[in-house]
């Protein structure tokens, strides 16, 4: 019976040049990615070409993980990165004169991704963040990271991460409160 390999045993083997250690990975990150781009995003599509393209990139950057590091920090911080990419090649879609587009695919929020609508007011107040506010609640509150591996994702200290993820608890708050009166 051969035994379980951890993250990173399996990430020294891809890098090594064992690409079908690939596999068993992405069995074990897909999901959350997956999840972790359809909030931030609230499109299961992109959600699964945005998974797709990580998994994709942790195969071209092999040779760029480094032993001892954490993988799902680094995987994270490359999830980070394709997701920074694909909004900066789509800034027009989150600019303040594209509003009302932002505002038709919040209230298109599928009932499958939410149960009640407190939850859709939450999806709706959190869409409204700044792209960075997003990441680190999703990274934090959804994706269970501790604060030292966002630290080592945003390549900061754990207090700034703190603060970050105090104020951006604040704005999500600011916004549902703002939200729940209309």
């Amino acid at each position: 019976m051969e035994k379980t390999l951890t993250d990173e045993q399996l990430m020294e083997a891809v890098r090594g040049g064992e690409l079908n250690k690939a596999s068993q990975l992405f069995d074990r990150y897909h999901k959350h990615l997956y999840n972790f781009f359809v909030k931030i995003t609230m499109d299961k599509d992109l959600g699964h070409d945005l998974t797709q393209n990580v998994f994709m990139r942790m195969i071209h950057y092999k040779h760029t993980y480094q032993t001892g590091a954490v993988f799902k920090s680094w995987i994270f911080r490359i999830a980070r990165n394709i997701y920074a990419d694909h909004y900066r090649k789509n800034r027009m879609m989150f600019s303040d004169d594209n509003l009302e587009i932002m505002d038709r695919k919040m209230t298109a929020i599928d009932d499958q991704m939410v149960e009640d609508e407190r939850q859709k007011l939450l999806y709706i107040a959190l869409y409204k963040l700044k792209p960075e506010q997003k990441e680190i609640l999703m990274l934090s509150k959804f994706q269970k990271l501790k604060y030292e591996e966002i630290a080592s994702i945003y390549e900061t200290s754990v207090g700034a991460i703190k603060t970050k993820v105090h104020r951006a608890l604040g704005k999500l708050k600011e916004n549902y409160l703002e939200l729940e009166k209309i």
